[in-house]
């Protein structure tokens, strides 16, 4: 017999939504469990014996799975597309629709990537604090400076400006520039982040041109040499054990996560090891720095400011489109900047004539977004150490999104950070969205706080223009979504970072 499970945790399990969510359901009599309606989401179920359907669906339960995947080129890391194959459609055998990848590769990037239903063990291996290692093996055209491995060793600046950290790079052959073939090297590279095209990008930097890349390895996870690209297998207790061991984080890097305190970046040493308030204390800090050390309390957006998700709507945008036979136009991201969660219901309802309620359009979109927020977002570069130090220098903190309630409380379940904010508001709970101010105002008066002592990060001219129009200090932060609107956003804003780490450098 199996071990009994509630049937509120054993829906959220499988993906059906939060434990509020599966409540309502069952409210309105969308749960049954052996044919029978059932109401009280706290009983406790079989799930070797019991049937449970949840909108006329079997919801059967599967326990955490590990698969290695041999990911080849021309297929993305997604768990459903409309226009091209996913690393889920290789899959053979029954509905593997809970699994999900473990970061993603480009669609033309090949090797190796993880695919599972287990959520804690995908933010271990993703979240930047924990710095996990992976390896690449790529062929490189054009020539490496001389000094390629110091550079890469010391963090190169991406030609758009992003600093990287350091990496570890390993130049395995390189050939020169002859009559019958061009100059390149072949090479491994470590790096321990996962920046949208990151390994092409760094090269680009060194002047040279990746024409070929393939993962070798995750953390301790290497990908199996007997595996052919599009083959996979379940991981062994061994890979298993040793993938979810404890990390072990070098004690003498203040930026790595403590053992004791998993949600921290900052690691206390006896050897007065300097840490984030160190630094803001004794070292010369960017402007951005200066000022936040005289605020009271820092404000956030959430999409593509705390958390790296606008990847993420444009693509549930095709995709409830998609469903209605309609095409996501090219200027939909731009005109729905700063709308509230049900002001862009509205939208969607008058310009596409979507037949749905409103609040049908919204719940589709929350159980298109759930399993995204839970499974792929994580935290933006050096956020994590910004909430630290609010946190050790008694600074107020909240959150101000368009974004709808159960999303956010999603997100900040999934990611650990709940506990960090004071308050948590949504542009639905006042008159106006973005660029309106009402929301930080409303932010700052439920915070106590006046709003001039209020710094506010964002990463769109929307949100910036609502935290200028408050009377706040407002920070521009780097997203790959709004790359092309840099310009703009630093016309907007009183300060602009390609990420959160920025606020702790040396002045540049």
């Amino acid at each position: 017999m199996a071990k009994l499970i509630r049937l509120d945790k054993y829906l959220v399990e499988m993906n059906k939504g939060s434990r509020s969510q599966i409540k309502e359901a069952a409210k309105k009599g969308r749960i049954q469990v052996n044919g029978v309606p059932e109401k009280k989401t706290e009983r406790k179920i079989d799930p070797d014996t019991d049937q449970v359907m949840f909108d006329g669906a079997v919801v059967s339960y599967r326990a955490l799975e590990y698969i290695m995947l041999y990911k080849p080129q021309g297929v993305i890391s997604a768990t459903e597309d409309k226009h091209h194959k996913t690393v889920i459609d290789l899959l053979s055998g029954e509905n593997r629709s809970d699994l999900f990848p473990v970061g993603r590769l480009d669609i033309d990037t090949e090797g190796l990537l993880l695919l599972t239903n287990d959520g804690d063990l995908t933010h271990r291996l993703l979240a930047p604090g924990k710095h996990v290692d992976k390896v690449y093996y790529a062929k490189i055209e054009g020539v490496l400076p001389k000094d390629c491995v110091k550079q890469m060793a010391e963090g190169i600046t991406l030609t758009d400006g992003t600093p990287v950290m350091p990496a570890k790079l390993e130049v395995t052959k390189q050939w020169s520039e002859q009559a019958e073939t061009s100059a390149g090297a072949e090479i491994l590279l470590t790096i321990q982040e996962g920046k949208f095209h990151q390994v092409k990008r760094m090269f680009e930097a060194l002047g040279c041109h990746v024409v070929f890349l393939k993962r070798l390895s995750m953390g301790s996870l290497k990908l199996d040499p007997s595996l052919k690209p599009g083959e996979y297998r379940a991981l062994t207790e061994k890979e298993l054990q040793a993938l979810t061991a404890p990390m072990v984080q070098p004690a003498a890097d203040p930026a790595r996560t403590s053992q004791k305190d998993p949600e921290s970046t900052l690691v206390p040493t006896s050897e007065k090891t300097p840490t984030v308030l160190d630094n803001l204390a004794s070292a010369k800090v960017p402007a951005a720095g200066q000022a936040l050390e005289q605020m009271d309390a820092v404000l956030f957006d959430l999409d593509g400011t705390l958390v790296d998700s606008m990847w993420m709507w444009k693509e549930i945008d095709i995709e409830y489109l998609g469903s209605f036979g309609l095409t996501c136009p090219p200027d939909l991201q731009k005109v729905i900047e700063g709308m509230s969660f049900s002001e862009t219901a509205e939208y969607f309802k008058e310009r596409f004539e979507i037949p749905d309620s409103i609040d049908e359009i919204k719940q589709t979109w929350i159980r298109m977004s759930i399993e995204k927020y839970r499974k792929e977002v994580p935290l933006k570069t050096g956020a994590m150490q910004l909430l630290t130090y609010l946190k050790q220098t008694g600074k107020k903190a909240g959150i101000a999104t368009s974004n709808g309630r159960d999303m956010v409380d999603v997100v900040l379940e999934s990611l650990h950070i709940k506990s960090y904010f004071q308050v948590i508001a949504t542009a639905c709970e006042v008159a106006a969205g973005k660029p309106a101010p009402d929301i930080y105002l409303e932010v700052a008066k439920r915070l106590g706080v006046k709003p001039a002592k209020c710094m506010v990060f964002e990463d769109v001219p929307a949100g910036i223009l609502a935290g200028k129009r408050a009377g706040m200090t407002v920070c521009a932060v780097e997203d790959e979504f709004s790359l092309g609107m840099r310009e703009e956003k630093e016309a907007l804003a009183d300060y602009y970072i390609s990420d959160f780490t920025k606020l702790f450098d040396i002045e540049r």
